[in-house]
């Protein structure tokens, strides 16, 4: 009878214990499945804050850099200029260099009085605009400073390909005094310098009314242009039908000088467009063939892996138990 009490007390005190454990590990897996639940929605809070981020970061960049700054009023900003189809402005086109060389007279012969362009060389006009010969003789026209001789005198020398395009005057005083105080801008950059770039110079050059609109109100020695900032001027109309014969015969409308003399200061600003462009097409082949040899090696590399079967075989301790 007490065997059978003691037998009865042992299975009960074990009973105890096994609820006890299953107790507890029903609790831990309970607690380990709201950490598992709570997981996910904090690593999606995360990813949510950490977005909102940097979409907000980067807006505030653009808003102070990325935009356009404008004038205090629409009379300081001037009329924008229309959007022309420039031909050198898309993906896959050149510069048209027939009217680069017709850019380059009406240079030589309307603007480079007053314009200045010193950051151009004369060996950059070569293959593209002149030809070696053309480019020296013009090199030649113009003496630049010799090397100091035994004696330390500097004389003057013939031009080279290496040399710069003179300036036409001698300093900015000269250049203030032979302009009524204003100062003529070098276009050496003149299109990565203003806003619009080519279109704002194209509608400048070809914006000069015959006579200034009623109630336009215009300083003395200056000339009346809707599209430059405060409407008035220094330079006058500089541009008339026929000023320049060109070479080629091309009528030199006043339209025509203007576009091709834009081409040529946009050239001016940027000579490398060419190789440039080249440069890009050759990368971006190189790139795509790499990208379709990397596609290629992933998939044949990776293709054992995402094609397996994964099946799970319990052990044999817990087949037993069941």
């Amino acid at each position: 009878m007490l065997a059978r009490t003691g037998l009865r007390s042992t299975r009960a005190l074990n009973g105890l214990r096994n609820g006890a454990v299953n107790v507890s590990k029903r609790a831990a897996s309970t607690s380990s499945g709201v950490a598992a639940e709570a997981s996910p929605l904090r690593l999606n809070i995360a990813a949510a804050a950490s977005t909102t981020l940097a979409v907000g970061s980067i807006a505030w960049y653009y808003h102070l850099y990325g935009s356009v700054a404008h004038a205090s009023a629409p009379a300081d900003e001037g009329l924008h200029s229309t959007k022309y189809p420039w031909v050198h402005q898309q993906w896959l086109k050149t510069y048209d260099h027939q009217a680069l060389r017709r850019g380059f007279q009406v240079y030589r012969e309307v603007c480079a009085s007053c314009h200045s362009l010193s950051r151009v060389p004369y060996r950059t006009f070569v293959g593209s605009i002149l030809t070696v010969d053309e480019a020296k003789a013009l090199a030649e026209e113009n003496e630049y400073p010799g090397e100091p001789d035994e004696q330390g005198e500097i004389a003057m020398r013939p031009g080279k390909l290496a040399d710069y395009i003179p300036d036409p005057y001698k300093n900015e005083e000269a250049a203030r005094f032979a302009n009524n105080g204003a100062l003529p801008p070098d276009l050496s950059l003149i299109v990565k310098a203003r806003h619009g770039g080519c279109d704002y110079i194209f509608s400048l050059l070809t914006g000069y009314p015959d006579e200034p609109p009623a109630g336009a109100q215009v300083a003395p020695g200056m000339n009346f242009n809707p599209y430059f900032p405060g409407t008035g001027i220094a330079m006058a109309r500089v541009l008339y039908d026929g000023i320049v014969e060109y070479e080629d015969g091309t009528p030199a409308s006043t339209s025509q000088m203007a576009k091709d003399v834009v081409e040529f200061l946009n050239w001016a600003a940027e000579p490398e467009m060419d190789d440039r462009k080249k440069m890009g097409m050759k990368v971006l082949a190189v790139t795509a063939t790499l990208w379709a040899l990397s596609v290629y090696v992933k998939r044949y590399k990776w293709a054992w892996l995402k094609s397996r079967k994964l099946a799970y075989d319990p052990p044999a301790e817990t087949k037993v138990r069941r």
